[in-house]
C-alpha cells in the first residue's frame, strides 16, 4: 500500500469543514510520518473532479463531513471516475446521512430507535412530544440540534433546524447515558459513555476541549455490553456500511435506542473511532491502514 498514490480528500463545502480540515491532516501527516511518500492531500471545492482525474490516485481516504462528502455524494463521483475510496458506498452513505431515511430502516428491522415525526415544511404545529430533540434531518455535528421542553422553544427550535435542511426530524427525548460504538469491517470496538460537563453533547460540547469526559468504563454488564455491540453490528449491517462506522446511543436502563449512525467518523488522534481503536489494540495508523485495505 506504501507504493500507491493515497488522496486523502478532507475540507470540502459543508458546514463541517472546519472538522474535516482537522481530520484531513491528521491523516495526511500520520501517513506521511508512515513512509506512504505518495500520500497527497487535497482540499475539495466544485472543480474536485478534474483534480482527481489528473491525479489519477489509487485510492482516496475520505476525510470529508457533512454534506457532499458523507451523504453519498463523493462517492457517486468516485464511483464514476473508478476510483477506489474508504468508507461505506452510495446508497448506505446517503441512507445513514438521512436520520429519516434510516429510522425507516431501524424500525423495519426492529432496532429500537425514539419516537419521532417528520416536519418537511416550516409549518406552524404544536410539539408532538411534552419534551423533544429537534435537528436537521441531514446535517452532522450536532449542527442545528435543540433540546426543548415548551411549546415557545419548540417553534425557536423549529426555526433554526430549517435553516439547514427542508426536513426537520423531531424526537421524542430519552434520558439516559449517551454511549457510542465503533465498527470497522466486522469488527465492534469497546464503547464510549459521552457525559457532557453541562448540559447536553452539542457543538461546542463536541469540540471544546474539556467540556465532555469519555469513558470507557461505562457500568454496563457483560450482558449490556453484548447486547449493545451486537445492536452496533446489527444498525450497521442493515444500513449497509462497511469500511469504519459509529454508532450512537442513548440507554435507557432498560433499552438501547440507535440515534443514528456516522460513516464518516472524525479521525484526528484524540477522535472517538481512533480513541476506540485504540483501546482495542489498534494504533492511529494501523486504523487507517485497515481503512484503506477495506477500501
Amino acid at each position: 500500500m506504501k507504493d500507491k498514490k493515497i488522496v486523502v480528500l478532507y475540507g470540502g463545502l459543508s458546514s463541517e469543514r472546519e472538522v474535516s480540515l482537522k481530520t484531513g491532516k491528521a491523516v495526511y501527516n500520520t501517513l506521511v510520518e508512515n513512509g506512504y511518500s505518495n500520500a497527497i492531500l487535497v482540499d475539495v471545492d466544485k472543480s474536485i473532479a478534474q483534480t482527481l482525474i489528473e491525479l489519477k490516485p489509487d485510492v482516496c481516504f475520505n476525510a470529508l463531513h457533512g454534506k457532499f462528502g458523507e451523504d453519498g455524494t463523493i462517492q457517486g463521483l468516485l464511483e464514476t471516475l473508478g476510483i477506489k475510496y474508504t468508507g461505506s458506498n452510495v446508497a448506505a452513505s446517503a441512507v445513514a446521512f438521512d436520520k429519516v431515511l434510516s429510522k425507516y430502516v431501524f424500525v423495519a428491522n426492529a432496532i429500537p430507535t425514539a419516537d419521532y415525526v417528520v416536519l418537511e415544511n416550516n409549518v406552524d404545529i404544536d410539539t408532538p412530544f411534552e419534551k423533544c430533540v429537534v435537528k436537521p434531518a441531514r446535517e452532522g455535528s450536532t449542527i442545528g440540534i435543540s433540546i426543548v421542553e415548551n411549546a415557545k422553544d419548540f417553534s425557536e427550535a423549529v426555526n433554526l433546524a430549517f435553516k439547514y435542511d427542508s426536513k426537520v426530524i423531531v424526537e421524542k427525548f430519552i434520558n439516559g447515558k449517551e454511549l457510542t460504538v465503533s465498527v470497522v469491517g466486522d469488527e465492534v470496538f469497546p464503547p464510549i459513555w459521552i457525559r457532557p460537563k453541562k448540559g447536553f453533547y452539542d457543538y461546542e460540547s463536541k469540540y471544546t476541549k474539556g467540556m465532555t469526559e469519555y469513558i470507557f468504563e461505562t457500568g454496563l454488564s457483560i450482558d449490556e455490553l453484548e447486547v449493545l455491540k451486537e445492536l452496533a453490528l446489527k444498525s450497521v449491517k442493515v444500513l449497509g456500511c462497511t469500511s469504519a462506522a459509529r454508532v450512537d446511543f442513548i440507554y435507557d436502563g432498560n433499552e438501547f435506542y440507535v440515534l443514528e449512525v456516522n460513516t464518516c467518523p472524525g479521525m484526528t488522534e484524540t477522535s472517538l473511532l481512533p480513541n476506540a481503536a485504540r483501546k482495542a489494540g489498534l494504533s492511529f495508523i494501523e486504523l487507517i491502514e485497515k481503512m484503506l485495505e477495506l477500501a
